[in-house]
C-alpha cells in the first residue's frame, strides 16, 4: 500500500476547524472570566460588538477556513454574553472574586 497517495489525498479542512474551534472556545473561557473580574457586566457589549464584527467578517472574508472560523468567533462571542451573566451568579456565589473597582455585586 503506498502510504504517500494516501496521506496526499486526505483533506484536513475538518481537523483544522475542529482543533481551531477548540481553541477559540478554550480561549473564551478566561476572557468572560477577566472581563468580568475588571468590567463586570459592562464587558458584555464588547462581547456583542465582536460577535457582530466577526459575523460580517465570515460574509466577506475569501477562503473556507477563514469564514467557518469568524462564523465560530462571532458565535463564540454571541455565548459569552450569556456567560458573563452566569460569571455574575458564579460571583455572587463566592466562586469567584468579584475584582477590583466593582461598586456592587448587585448592579443590573
Amino acid at each position: 500500500m503506498d502510504f504517500t497517495g494516501f496521506f496526499s489525498d486526505l483533506h484536513y479542512s475538518g481537523l483544522i476547524v475542529g482543533l481551531c474551534t477548540f481553541l477559540i472556545i478554550g480561549l473564551f473561557h478566561p476572557l468572560v472570566i477577566k472581563g468580568y473580574y475588571y468590567f463586570g457586566l459592562r464587558c458584555r457589549t464588547w462581547f456583542a460588538a465582536a460577535g457582530v464584527v466577526f459575523a460580517l467578517l465570515s460574509m466577506v472574508v475569501p477562503g473556507f477556513i477563514a469564514q467557518v472560523l469568524c462564523g465560530v468567533t462571532a458565535f463564540s462571542s454571541f455565548w459569552s454574553i450569556k456567560e458573563v451573566s452566569e460569571q455574575r451568579q458564579r460571583v455572587l456565589r463566592g466562586w469567584f472574586p468579584a475584582g477590583p473597582g466593582h461598586k456592587s455585586e448587585t448592579e443590573a
